[in-house]
């Protein structure tokens, strides 16, 4: 019961803060108002019926609810859904609500109900219900896939603004200092730069720097400058990982300098690039579950290096191998040895380290690849520093 009443608090807390006069009445909606709460506080108006919301969803405790017990919260009904839906949102923050789905997903079994349309219209749209759309992508209907896909585009968009802008000002900037020459023309000098590296050259009696070492920007062109692979393992833990990398890979595709593939793999390779310049049509080109052979994803990757140290590749997977573990540890030490720099994300998202194969991790590693979480707002430093040569900001807690 311990984790039911440790959701639902979080989920009230969340809701409504209170000063010390509101406590009685925030346990009261934690306990939820069975003889043993032993608050004794009645709740009426407003706090009744979101404490009715609650019950429906945290009502019985850790045992998901099936059959004759579920009516006694949400049913099994689209309209008992509808308008649950419909009160979590008045009632709770947007945040909030997105954690009620999730658990409302996971406890009583509603994903079958996400395939009708009305569903969809009422839901609180965020990355993990895309996650869930996209696990029952082959299971739904055809009246339904249009809206499901309105609903993906929404989130997308939402990520696009939010990342778009900061990734291509990172990834611009790392690309110019990839290029600069130490014998540039004159108009391409970087001063700044310039001045800096030669102050121990100041003449005092002249005020003035002897530019012994000029640092320039490389000449301007719209030829591509380096190559990403980003090669996502699809199985079900990955589910949000694949949505940001997915929007990523289409704000790296729309960078002229940057030739960018985007390979999806569990037992078998896709090769989605040419879905790029829309990431829904990439998310509903993945299948999430499945086994993983990242040995195979990687010999496919390995086979479209043509510049090899001007490559940067992206494996992002918890390391679960289904292949030949010696083979795929190889094939990271060939491209390595070529040049390639290589990055290994355990997860790409909001969530933290996912579980994950810690002897492959520490073997990655000792090859010069480690592996780590990485949340979305670090992920541009990530690949600046991978196209500049530079160490990785590895997250302390990785």
């Amino acid at each position: 019961m311990g984790s039911v009443k440790g959701t639902k608090g979080a989920v009230v807390e969340g809701a409504r803060g209170g000063a010390a006069d509101e406590r009685l009445r925030r346990w009261r909606l934690v306990l939820g108002g069975d003889s043993a709460d032993g608050t004794g506080c009645a709740l009426g108006g407003r706090d009744a019926a979101m404490d009715q919301a609650l019950t429906a969803l945290y009502g019985k405790g850790d045992k998901p609810q099936t059959g004759r017990d579920r009516s006694a919260g949400l049913g099994a009904s689209a309209p008992s859904v509808a308008r649950w839906l419909g009160d979590i949102r008045t009632y709770f923050p947007s945040s909030v609500v997105q954690v009620m789905q999730r658990d409302a997903i996971d406890r009583l079994g509603l994903s079958t109900l996400l395939l009708e349309p009305e569903m969809l219209e009422a839901v609180e749209a965020d990355v993990h219900l895309v996650g869930t759309l996209l696990s029952l992508n082959k299971a739904m209907p055809e009246t339904t896939k249009e809206t499901a896909r309105a609903v993906v585009r929404k989130v997308v968009e939402d990520l696009e603004k939010r990342l778009a802008t900061r990734t291509r000002a990172t990834l611009t900037g790392a690309l110019d200092r990839s290029a600069r020459v130490s014998r540039p023309r004159h108009h391409d000098i970087d001063w700044n730069r310039t001045i800096a590296a030669n102050l121990k050259n100041y003449l005092p009696e002249y005020r003035t720097v002897v530019p012994e070492r000029l640092i320039g920007y490389g000449r301007a062109s719209q030829s591509v400058k380096k190559e990403v692979i980003l090669c996502i393992d699809q199985s079900g833990s990955m589910a949000a990982s694949v949505v940001y990398a997915s929007v990523f890979g289409a704000v790296l595709a729309s960078m002229r300098s940057i030739s960018t593939r985007l390979v999806v793999f569990d037992t078998a390779v896709v090769d989605l690039t040419d879905q790029l310049d829309d990431p829904v049509d990439v998310l509903f080109g993945t299948q999430l579950g499945g086994g993983t052979d990242i040995n195979r994803a990687l010999a496919y990757c390995q086979s479209q290096i043509t510049r090899p140290a001007e490559t940067v590749v992206v494996l992002i997977s918890d390391l679960y191998e289904g292949g030949i573990r010696n083979e795929m540890l190889k094939r990271v030490a060939a491209m390595k040895a070529s040049g390639v720099q290589f990055v290994t994300l355990l997860a790409l998202s909001d969530e933290g380290a996912p579980a994950y194969d810690r002897e492959h991790a520490a073997a990655l590693s000792a090859l010069g690849a480690p592996a780590f979480a990485c949340t979305p707002d670090l992920f541009p430093e990530v690949m600046a520093a991978a196209i500049e040569k530079r160490p990785l900001p590895i997250p302390d807690s990785a």
